[in-house]
């Protein structure tokens, strides 16, 4: 009873104080997510107050955030446009793993880490937080912007990427031969075809048997649909945060809208504690003796992932203004860094402090980057004497389809385009 009591109090404490976080951000017009991260670190292992009773409810918690903020990211979207995606973004996918996984390879290899190490950093280094952004969009009230659906199909491409990636580093930091990577790999890429399959030939059906119009039923079958198969994805090296996406891909319609109205709610709760979480299972003792070389792989990283949503949202069409927006908004690192140095912890064990400290410097950089880098580079330009017309003007080089949002933009979200 003692134990239901404390676990009880510390929840109530937490969620009140991200309620209160959260109000604090919205007056001074901030994203919550730095401050949640920064509570977290205060109230975790070594921190402050550290908050024992409610760590595995937390956790739980936590897992559950980045499951429904991929969901609804999914939701957005149907299969025929995440195809779309893929055939026109590949480049810019291509041009992301270049730019962005090459400076943690270098790095680690001059740290004398090792191939595995190499490898496992470079992971660290190039995959964007879908979670982190996905918040940050919402926040920003950037879902109807015009360079939304390039940052998406980046994120898209690169969440896909982990069904590749992941079984290739597992396998590489157990020792196993070429053949059992192979076999790893093969199920991966078997399981992520076979769901994309189903939402493509069968999305209808699918629809029709999670629709109800009972709201409580609804939420139930679609959070327990999604739940499961996330848990299976990830028993399958395919990562939980990929099979949520996909269950989002492949319900569309009068199902979809209904889910995103119910989910919303619960995706802001439970996001709030995933970021918290985040926080919570860091040691602050372990930061300063890393934080020198974090922090400048942190500074090559925030420009490469910057250059990376330029190229891709000019490959798209789009004017300059939405090009520095969508670079700026591709910088925050997140869960799926912390998952690879998790992996690649029990083999290289100091690649975990430096990829704490890195994340930690990125997933609070990363809403900063994404509301103000084009409003600098703007004054920049001022300064030079020289400043961007509208984003339709400016727009150099051949235009790329990109999928647009399953609804029609509110008015209110379209004007947005050109604002920071």
């Amino acid at each position: 009873m003692h134990d239901t009591t404390a676990l009880l109090v510390e929840l109530g404490s937490v969620i009140l104080g991200l309620g209160i976080i959260g109000r604090f951000a919205g007056r001074v017009g901030l994203s919550p997510i730095p401050l949640y991260l920064l509570a977290g670190l205060a109230f975790g292992e070594g921190g402050l107050l550290p908050l024992g009773a409610s760590e595995e409810f937390t956790a739980v918690g936590a897992e559950i955030g980045v499951i429904l903020l991929l969901l609804l990211l999914g939701l957005e979207y149907s299969a025929s446009e995440l195809v779309t995606s893929l055939k026109t973004q590949y480049p810019s996918g291509a041009v992301d793993f270049v730019l962005n996984a090459t400076p943690g390879a270098v790095a680690a290899l001059l740290l004398g880490w090792g191939p595995v190490g190499a490898v496992a950093l470079a992971g660290v280094t190039w995959i964007s937080s879908s979670g982190v952004i996905a918040k940050v969009l919402a926040d920003l009230g950037r879902l109807g912007n015009r360079e939304t659906p390039v940052i998406l199909g980046v994120l898209v491409i690169e969440d896909l990427s982990m069904a590749v990636y992941l079984p290739l580093l597992t396998a590489m930091l157990a020792g196993v031969g070429f053949a059992g990577g192979s076999i790893a790999l093969l199920v991966a890429l078997g399981t992520v075809g076979f769901v994309l399959y189903l939402a493509l030939r069968h999305g209808r059906l699918i629809s029709r048997a999670v629709s109800s119009d009972n709201p409580e039923m609804l939420l139930l079958v679609v959070l327990g649909l999604t739940v499961l198969v996330a848990g299976v994805a990830q028993q399958l090296q395919v990562s939980a945060a990929v099979g949520a996406f996909l269950v989002g891909i492949a319900l569309s319609g009068e199902v979809a809208e209904g889910a995103r109205k119910l989910l919303t709610p619960l995706r802001d709760l439970f996001a709030a504690v995933f970021f918290v979480f985040f926080g919570l299972s860091t040691d602050p003792a372990e930061i300063p003796p890393v934080l020198l070389p974090a922090a400048l792989l942190a500074v090559v990283t925030v420009f490469t992932k910057i250059a990376t949503g330029w190229y891709a949202a000019r490959r798209a069409g789009i004017g300059s203004r939405g090009r520095w927006r969508a670079g700026g908004t591709l910088v925050a690192r997140g869960e799926f860094s912390i998952v690879i140095a998790g992996l690649a912890v029990a083999t290289e064990p100091r690649i975990g402090p430096i990829a704490t400290a890195y994340v930690l410097i990125l997933v609070i950089v990363g809403p900063l980057t994404a509301r103000w880098t084009q409003p600098a580079v703007e004054q920049i330009r001022k300064w030079r004497g020289r400043d961007d017309g509208p984003d339709g003007k400016t727009a150099t080089g051949p235009a790329a389809p990109v999928p647009a949002p399953k609804e029609e933009p509110e008015p209110e979200l379209a004007a947005s385009a050109d604002t920071p």
